[in-house]
């Protein structure tokens, strides 16, 4: 057991947080998302899981140990719904409210054509799998950084 820890941070998450370094990405899935074949092609190489629970439950959990990365401006990006690029459902709503919270302040996020995302996502750090069924509950975030003065 770990102190602190949000405690659905398994070990193999984890490992892939502590591993990424400034700049890389990792993409939070619903479960209609081709996880397994686009983790294949990552820089790890094999889908991560957090089961069971919502997207923006599994980004709180992730945002609660990485930073974002604040020398970009889509450091966080959603996939844009087909033929409505500016609509943003329920599932997306909610990832805003935890990238905010997380952040400290209002961090809007970038939206990414369907069929874009899913190269973008063959580019990230890994994928990671959780349990939401809503349509479009796929997510980009770009680890940022930790100042000196906040390591303890």
């Amino acid at each position: 057991m770990l102190k602190n820890l949000d405690p659905l941070l398994n070990a193999d998450v984890l490992y892939a947080l502590r591993a990424m370094g400034h700049g890389d990405r990792l993409v939070i899935c619903d479960t209609n998302f081709p996880g397994d074949s686009i983790a294949r092609q990552t820089r790890l190489g094999r889908l991560l899981r957090i089961d069971a629970v919502t997207a923006p439950r599994a980004a709180r959990a992730i945002l609660s140990v990485m930073p974002l990365d604040t020398f970009i401006d889509d450091a966080a990006a959603r996939m844009e719904i087909v033929g409505s690029p500016d609509e943003m459902p329920d599932v997306q709503v909610e990832m805003q409210v935890e990238i905010d919270a997380a952040e400290g302040k209002h961090w809007p996020m970038v939206s990414i054509d369907r069929m874009d995302f899913y190269e973008h996502a063959k580019n990230a750090y890994c994928v990671i799998a959780t349990g939401e069924r809503r349509f479009y509950g796929c997510f980009i975030l770009t680890k940022g950084v930790i100042p000196p003065e906040d390591l303890r």
